[in-house]
């Protein structure tokens, strides 16, 4: 994988969550607050190896998967805020390479998911909103057990969400004594 911008260390905020919750643009917000980089694991693939699709297409789910969990583990590494991917923590080393580590889910309604949705990026939403609620009602219990704190980023403004978030993870630091 290619060197994030970002030094060596403890993540201070890893986003998880289904498609479409947001996770990039709260991600790029706390980011910015917290003056730290932000690493988005599917650019991170994308950068890579080409379109998530095309990947999909080409060498299926689980190459992908690969290339998801190892874009994780390197990602990791970093003091950054890392969004990944709505199916990376379904991997079982990369739900336990999260142990420790600040998890934040976000969540949105159906309603929510339906208006931001793009069937053509996300290949395993292809079907519309309901394979995107059973999808995400299968992933509930992981997301759930893997998060200390939930945002539902549904309705309310993109920018008090990351404020929020990027405040959680400043009390959390300052009770650890992190920087």
């Amino acid at each position: 994988m290619p060197e994030p911008l970002a030094e060596l260390g403890s993540p201070a905020v890893v986003l998880i969550g289904p498609p479409a919750a947001g996770k990039t643009r709260v991600g790029k917000r706390v980011a910015r607050s917290l003056d730290l980089p932000f690493i988005d694991t599917d650019r991170m693939i994308v950068a890579e190896h080409g379109p998530i699709a095309q990947i999909f297409e080409r060498s299926g789910e689980a190459h992908f998967r690969a290339l998801e969990a190892d874009a994780v583990s390197h990602a990791l590494t970093h003091r950054a805020v890392i969004a990944l991917g709505g199916g990376a923590v379904m991997t079982a080393s990369v739900a336990e390479a999260l142990a420790g580590h600040p998890v934040v889910l976000l969540t949105l309604t159906p309603e929510a998911a339906s208006q931001r949705l793009d069937p053509v990026t996300r290949p395993l939403v292809r079907d519309g909103i309901d394979a995107w609620s059973a999808l995400v009602e299968s992933r509930m219990p992981t997301y759930r057990a893997l998060a200390q704190a939930t945002w539902d980023t549904s309705t309310r403004p993109i920018d008090r969400i990351a404020s929020e978030v990027a405040q959680w993870a400043r009390d959390r630091s300052s009770a650890q004594g992190e920087p």
